[in-house]
């Protein structure tokens, strides 16, 4: 975690778990696994920590010491971090897009001939944000920066204006007017990737760093203890990481048990960290993408 908040950019999520035995839970409550993404140059990792609230304070603890832009959905639970820490927060489109999709969803079945309906409207302005980062994908940060502030700005520009003409035509509490409200509560925060060409349009690395575990949850259902749940953050903090780097995960797993009773310094347990393993980078290693 050292290592991870001294780099300049993090993305952050949660999801739920659910751990039987925790001092003054119900067993059915719901608890959180943390999960944070990101890194220095050439050293990312994935961290999952378990916590039984979602209050803000988690986000001070497990970010004490980070400076820099902090990457997460809308959720209100990482303002308190943003503020105590004077970090830089912005947002994630993919959030707003979805919320779109179930609007888009809902909505009443329309002739071919129909006009579109505004979830639809706005899901072709969010189209075209992607489609200027799928063809951005390949070039450096600098080029990145530059097609951003010459094609992506505009493209928000006229998102936004579409957005404040027409939310006040939608039905409140309907998921399109919801959507809306919404997108343009957080834009602010939704427009921030454009000012780095390093930063990513969604949350999605650290949501795919989430999905093995929310997979793997459907299996084992549950953690019976704290100290169960704090194993399970420790293995898929290793696994996830051991991913990140390019290993593959049971060859990074073997390294660490053959090498780690000789660790007996704090140098020697830095040489088995990912980044730093002595071992062939595999092509093949499953990613979420």
């Amino acid at each position: 975690r050292e290592t991870q908040n001294g780099s300049d950019y993090l993305q952050a999520d949660e999801t739920r778990i659910q751990v039987l035995k925790e001092d003054g839970k119900k067993a059915q409550s719901d608890k959180w696994m943390w999960v944070t993404r990101g890194g220095p140059p050439g050293k990312p990792s994935v961290l999952f920590e378990y916590d039984p609230s979602r209050g803000g304070q988690v986000p001070v603890r497990l970010l004490d010491d980070f400076q820099g832009i902090l990457q997460a959905d809308g959720y209100s639970g990482y303002g308190q971090v943003c503020r105590e820490n004077k970090l830089t927060r912005i947002g994630c489109w993919d959030h707003a897009r979805r919320k779109f999709v179930d609007a888009s969803r809902a909505a009443p079945a329309k002739g071919k001939k129909g006009p579109p309906s505004k979830a639809d409207v706005a899901l072709s302005h969010i189209r075209k944000l992607y489609a200027v980062e799928k063809a951005a994908n390949e070039l450096s940060d600098a080029e990145r920066y530059r097609v951003r502030q010459e094609k992506s700005l505009p493209l928000l520009n006229a998102f936004k204006a579409w957005l404040e003409k027409n939310a006040s035509k939608v039905l409140k509490g309907s998921l399109t007017r919801k959507a809306m409200d919404y997108t343009l509560s957080q834009w602010d925060t939704l427009v921030g990737y454009c000012e780095r060409g390093d930063l990513q349009i969604s949350n999605v690395l650290a949501e795919n760093a989430i999905r093995p575990f929310a997979v793997g949850r459907m299996a084992w259902l549950f953690a019976d203890t704290t100290q169960g749940a704090n194993a399970s953050a420790t293995c898929y903090s290793l696994i996830e990481t051991a991913k990140a780097n390019n290993l593959e995960p049971s060859a990074y797993i073997h390294h660490v048990l053959k090498h780690i009773a000789e660790a007996d310094t704090l140098e020697k347990l830095e040489t088995l960290l990912p980044w730093n393993a002595a071992l062939p980078a595999s092509k093949k290693v499953a990613q979420y993408d």
